[in-house]
């Protein structure tokens, strides 16, 4: 198969969430007197997953749960604190964060020259914009789709025919959508008919109902699928 059109998954498929999401957390917790401990951390993630998994079943705006989490947090621990002002300080600590996942540099500098790259993140689009420039990959992408902006979040068919109206000359069949989230990626491009790429490196097991068409445990295995064989010199 030869795709054109490249579509990339943001965090922990090119840039390295969790290693920014804790050197944040931590700074954030240092700057307002706070070790961040793993029990911290716990209960931090316990509150953030739950406040997420209320906005993806629409029970809340995206708002409460940036606005939410750090508040509810300290409350579980006895402490009242602004919790729009800490997440104000942790959007602009998680924003200079551009950690790349092992071979991304390489790979979007790469396949850029033969290649349509766009970037579709369940995000926020002010940090993932500043990420991506910070890390020194955002001149690869023609183009950054983001939940926040579109008013979706992936697997939703509708963020994917946003994001296919807005692409031109845009075709399913020469598009790939590469992403480490089954939930996310894999089942959005299953929504939307597109070809999917499972960046698995972990090698989880996969799921009978969300058969990823391409299987990879790095980076640099995209060139065999998306550079055909006459023009891989690798």
């Amino acid at each position: 198969m030869s795709y054109k059109i490249l579509l990339f998954d943001l965090d922990d498929t090119l840039l390295d969430f969790g290693a920014n999401e804790t050197d944040s957390l931590t700074k954030l917790f240092q700057q307002h007197g706070y070790t961040f401990s793993d029990e911290l951390f716990q209960v931090y993630n316990s509150v953030n997953k739950q406040l997420w998994a209320e906005y993806e079943n629409g029970k809340i705006v995206l708002e409460d749960v940036l606005n939410s989490r750090f508040s509810q947090t300290m409350l579980r621990l006895g402490q009242v604190v602004d919790g729009i002002e800490w997440e104000n300080e942790y959007r602009e600590l998680l924003g200079n964060g551009c950690q790349h996942m092992e071979g991304a540099l390489e790979v979007c500098q790469s396949l850029s020259v033969s290649h349509r790259l766009f970037v579709v993140t369940n995000g926020i689009t002010r940090t993932q914009i500043k990420r991506l420039q910070q890390s020194g990959l955002h001149d690869f992408f023609e183009d950054i789709f983001d939940s926040q902006s579109i008013g979706y979040q992936k697997p939703s068919k509708e963020f994917f025919d946003y994001v296919m109206s807005h692409i031109k000359d845009f075709n399913k069949k020469e598009a790939l959508i590469i992403g480490d989230s089954l939930n996310t990626d894999i089942k959005g491009g299953l929504l939307a008919g597109i070809d999917t790429c499972w960046m698995n490196r972990a090698a989880k097991t996969g799921s009978a109902d969300m058969q990823s068409t391409y299987t990879i445990t790095s980076l640099v295995e995209l060139y065999d699928i998306c550079t055909p064989k006459n023009e891989h010199n690798g």
